[in-house]
């Protein structure tokens, strides 16, 4: 796994358009009047309403929410100094997740420079662009000066997140330990192994917190920081101790805390079983911890722990801080990140751990029912609820503490701002992966003798999303992954064509046969039909072997979907079968039905398709507001169409009066609130856009949904197909790694219900 990790990290990073991030309008730009508004002459008033008031420049530029990433690579991760080119992935990682998280928007800037005054001078000179400032990856001492020196001179929200990020997070646990340990953290004794960046600012804010000063140890490589030592620099000078201890050992000995920030495996057995009863451990050194999480859990049983890690409890990661300190930050045009405010993101957080889990987290990491206790003292990052709850409280410590020069007046307005900012495509995204890790099923996938299949195998296989099972012709199976270097040791692969699968071929041909005697089918095309991949991959599925099945790479869809109609059939309490899409933006995603399978649906298919369609929609935990589109709204044009999609309406009406479902009406006005309120108050959509268009024949819906896929950059996922007895869906025709894995873990979410 190490091997396919390192090699997906490369690829990751390198194929198709290389890096992580990149730079897009949010403007129209399509004829010359906008190119003319963007650039000369329309950029000349607002450039002299800046002259005049250089405040301006949040109102006419991105400036508001453009943090610059500067670093100059001399610290960077656990790799050390490294040189800025080299750390460039790292602040391109540090952009995607500011974006990802915040709404954010990054400019990663690398400087070559390792002297204080000319680093500084540099940050100084670009500064005007930017609305925050995220130092990154510089070494300590320097980080300090450089990061006080630019608080005193810029009026800017600046933070350098080595040393606070940590701090940030590790207050927040530590409140939260504390609490659940029954102790005050004025009475605690502290030991901080490492006396870097982050450990000494890690150390300032507990004792912001409350901690006393002569209750904390600091160590560094040499040992502990005591008075009696000449090589301390000013910053270590600060943490020094007069008491009896020179040691790690000695200095664990009684203790209620440990921090270590440093290198693995310091922490030793006997030194744990020293500290004072229901120790609290952060053991933050990554990849391997100061001791190790199984070690430490065996040795005391009274033990409170966390790590840096994903893979054990209360993981210790910075990403769960800065997006939301910069995002609240910035939004109230603060000059500066003060102690307040960080602060207030530790308690936000802290209080946030003891409030009842959503379920996507629950999901997520794989628990029945995440609780405020031992094994959760802080929030996990895929929390939804983090930006509304942090960026908020670091607002208004700025407000209170008088550094903001934009005010929040309404706090419902701002939190509902927040929520919209980042939509539901992530969230959509962490829900589907999640719950296939929850309970990953056995994905029969019926083209493996495809570069794009044996890849998307591959990641699902890594990532434990599905079980992949690979049917095809093993020879060329095998070697696509040995030429390809793809991990799939352990997948398993079945031939239908070779002799080993004779017998089942048989017994399969005689259970289509039974099903399809009265449909003109003889046993001699039955057992023909077993040596096509797309009769004997659903067989596997009707038998039992697998849970779902996935076909149509290379065929066309009726093809592809023809031989599982005859296998597996449709549901028991359903007329027809249907084929939908999620597009999955930023406004959140969008389901059209039907795009693949009714070409001219009566009112009654019309029902059944928007039916199958709701009940797709809320298997993703959104509430279905179901349009019945067509070219006319409300009966202003009568034709077939449009009177299919009226009756279909006024039938959902009756017989689902829960049903959010209106229609007919144009596309526009669905997905239009303002216009549809202004032009049909009536309407039960009620003001609200539509996330569920149901389109009136194929045609309509074929042609809407591929426009769409061309013109849009909107991750599309599907086509889904809704209604069938069992788990089987059919791939688009040359559809990407991205897609299958998509459509995979579609297929393991159908097969868990």
């Amino acid at each position: 796994m190490d091997k396919l990790f390192r090699k997906d990290a490369f690829n990751y990073h390198a194929l198709g358009r290389p890096g992580k991030i990149e730079v897009v309008p949010t403007k129209p730009y399509s004829t010359q009047r906008d190119l003319s508004l963007a650039y000369t002459p329309g950029v000349a008033d607002p450039c002299l309403a800046i002259e005049k008031n250089k405040e301006d420049a949040y109102k006419y530029t991105a400036k508001g929410n453009l943090v610059a990433v500067i670093s100059n690579g001399t610290a960077v991760l656990g790799l050390g100094d490294i040189g800025p080119e080299a750390g460039k992935p790292v602040m391109e990682g540090k952009g995607l997740l500011f974006k990802i998280f915040a709404d954010i928007d990054v400019f990663d800037i690398e400087v070559d420079e390792k002297d204080i005054d000319k680093f500084i001078q540099t940050v100084k000179a670009i500064a005007p662009t930017f609305g925050g400032i995220n130092l990154e990856d510089i070494k300590a001492p320097e980080c300090f000066e450089i990061e006080r020196r630019l608080k005193e001179e810029l009026d800017i929200p600046i933070m350098h997140d080595d040393q606070h990020g940590t701090a940030i997070i590790t207050s927040a646990g530590l409140l939260n330990a504390l609490e659940i340990n029954d102790k005050k953290i004025e009475d605690i004794k502290i030991v901080v192994n490492g006396a870097g960046a982050a450990s000494v600012s890690c150390t300032r804010l507990y004792i912001a917190l409350g901690a006393k000063p002569e209750n904390i140890i600091m160590l560094d490589s040499r040992g502990v920081l005591h008075k009696d030592r000449t090589d301390l620099n000013e910053t270590k000078k600060e943490f020094a101790t007069d008491k009896p201890v020179h040691t790690l050992a000695e200095a664990v000995k009684g203790s209620d805390v440990f921090l270590g920030l440093s290198v693995g495996g310091v922490m030793k057995k006997d030194m744990l079983l020293s500290m004072a009863d229901r120790p609290i451990v952060f053991a933050l050194a990554n990849p391997t911890p100061e001791i190790g999480y199984e070690e430490a859990m065996e040795t005391r049983s009274d033990l409170l722990m966390a790590t840096g890690r994903s893979d054990y409890p209360n993981q210790i990661n910075n990403v769960l801080g800065f997006p939301f300190i910069f995002r609240g930050a910035m939004d109230v045009r603060a000059t500066t990140i003060n102690e307040e405010m960080k602060l207030a993101a530790s308690k936000a957080l802290a209080q946030l751990a003891k409030e009842p889990v959503p379920e996507e987290v629950n999901i997520a990491f794989k628990v029945q029912n995440l609780k405020f206790g031992r094994e959760y003292i802080i929030p996990k990052p895929t929390d939804p609820r983090l930006i509304e709850r942090v960026a908020p409280a670091v607002a208004k410590a700025a407000i209170e503490t008088g550094v903001a020069k934009k005010p929040i007046k309404n706090w419902k307005a701002y939190i509902e701002e927040l929520q919209k900012r980042l939509g539901l495509s992530n969230k959509l995204k962490m829900q589907m992966k999640a719950a296939c890790k929850r309970n990953p099923k056995r994905v029969v996938l019926a083209d493996a003798q495809n570069y794009n299949i044996l890849k998307a195998a591959e990641i699902v296989h890594n990532e434990k999303l599905a079980i992949p099972i690979l049917l095809g012709d093993k020879e060329v199976i095998e070697k696509i992954i040995s030429e390809n270097e793809l991990e799939l040791k352990g997948v398993e692969i079945i031939d239908n064509k070779c002799k080993e699968e004779k017998s089942r071929r048989q017994k399969f041909a005689k259970i289509l046969h039974e099903k399809q005697q009265r449909n003109g089918m003889n046993p001699t095309s039955a057992l023909d039909a077993m040596l096509h991949r797309n009769y004997f991959g659903p067989m596997l599925v009707e038998t039992g072997f697998a849970d779902a099945v996935l076909s149509g790479l290379t065929r066309s869809y009726p093809d592809s979907i023809r031989p599982s109609l005859q296998i597996i059939g449709k549901r028991d309490n359903t007329r027809i079968v249907s084929g939908m899409y999620i597009f999955n933006g930023k406004q959140g995603p969008f389901f059209l039905s039907d795009c693949t399978v009714n070409q001219e649906p009566c009112e009654r298919d019309l029902v059944d398709i928007a039916l199958q369609t709701a009940e797709e929609v809320r298997r993703f935990k959104i509430e279905p507001r179901i349009a019945m589109l067509s070219y006319s709204n409300f009966g202003s044009v009568r034709g077939n169409a449009t009177d299919c999609q009226r009756n279909a309406t006024a039938i959902l009406h009756k017989e689902h009066p829960d049903l959010i479902v209106d229609g007919e009406m144009q596309a526009n006005i669905a997905l239009n609130p303002e216009l549809a309120k202004e032009s049909f108050p009536f309407s039960k959509l009620n003001g609200k856009m539509a996330n569920t268009l149901i389109f009136p024949n194929l045609a309509s819906a074929n042609i809407a949904q591929k426009l769409l896929q061309e013109v849009t950059d909107i991750e599309v996922i599907g086509p889904i197909l809704n209604g069938m007895k069992k788990p089987v869906h059919i791939l688009a025709m040359g559809s990407g790694v991205n897609e299958i894995v998509n459509m995979v873990m579609v297929a393991v979410m159908d097969a868990q219900r």
